[in-house]
């Protein structure tokens, strides 16, 4: 009994390798507003819902003013600044940096009317960087302008110093203003350094024009940065929308895809309905788990 011929095993595909590249270590310069709206208050976090009673055998809770109202879920909770939210992103930024690599560095300045240098020396001590960041404080008055100029006259020669050594700058820019548009007179069209901004405002009204002012940031980041830079913006004033945008700055220049192509971080929510939606389109059991 003639038997069929068995068919030729299908090829195995091609491997896919990446071949490692090292990375060049970043000098980053972080430049804070300190305008008077860097003291605006964002909004309280949820409080906790008050489960009515207490178990004796809960674990005893730590004394003093930091738990005022704590477990009441009706004690009013301290307000919290941007300058002091900002300080703890900063913190944050630093040492989730130097985990990934020791070798990152930097330098810290603050914006009035101009820029003025807090921490000249590029440094990758993070006692260092915390004292800077602390050493940093909002005005009680407000800036009549805010010029760039001389913060892109510092990047361009750190960004020549940086190329010497075989780093890259960065400039990362937190501002606070809803009214007042950066200005600045800077025709070089050589581009050494990359330029990150994070702008924190008030929702649009009558008395402030925040758009106007994001459109400002965004020439200005397009006419100086060298490699794809990220302009993140929030009205919201929840201290949570910050942390999320300093984290994504986290990621190397080198290492970045388009902003417009930038999907993350997604809702979990939002991500498993959006799941069950597409299985349950394909006919697939979806779990109600």
């Amino acid at each position: 009994m003639a038997t069929e011929p068995t068919p030729p095993a299908a090829a195995a595909p091609p491997r896919y390798s990446l071949p490692p590249v090292r990375l060049p270590p970043e000098d980053i310069l972080f430049c804070v507003d300190v305008d008077l709206e860097a003291l605006a208050e964002m909004k309280p976090a949820a409080a906790p819902a008050s489960s009515g009673s207490t178990s004796s055998t809960s674990s005893p809770q730590p004394a003093g003013p930091a738990r005022a109202g704590a477990g009441t879920g009706t004690g009013p909770r301290p307000a919290v600044r941007r300058m002091d939210a900002v300080k703890q992103a900063v913190l944050l930024f630093v040492h989730s940096k130097l985990a990934m690599w020791p070798d990152h560095r930097f330098a810290f300045a603050s914006l009035g009317e101009t820029v003025s240098m807090v921490k000249k020396d590029f440094s990758s001590d993070a006692s260092s960087a915390m004292e800077a960041i602390h050493s940093m404080s909002a005005s009680e008055s407000r800036f009549a302008m805010a010029d760039l100029t001389q913060l892109f006259k510092i990047a361009y020669q750190e960004g020549k110093r940086a190329e010497s050594q075989g780093r890259i700058l960065r400039v990362v820019l937190i501002y606070c203003r809803s009214s007042t548009k950066p200005q600045h007179h800077w025709p070089t069209k050589e581009k050494n350094f990359t330029l990150d901004v994070i702008y924190l405002h008030d929702k649009p009204s009558a008395d402030n024009c925040p758009q106007k002012v994001y459109d400002v940031l965004v020439d200005a980041l397009e006419h100086v940065s060298q490699y794809e830079g990220y302009i993140l913006e929030t009205g919201q004033g929840l201290a949570r929308v910050l942390f999320r945008q300093m984290c994504i700055l986290l990621s190397h220049p080198l290492q970045r895809c388009m902003q417009d192509d930038l999907d993350f971080p997604k809702q979990v929510v939002k991500k498993t309905l959006a799941d069950e939606a597409a299985q349950n389109e394909d006919g697939a059991p979806v779990s109600s788990q």
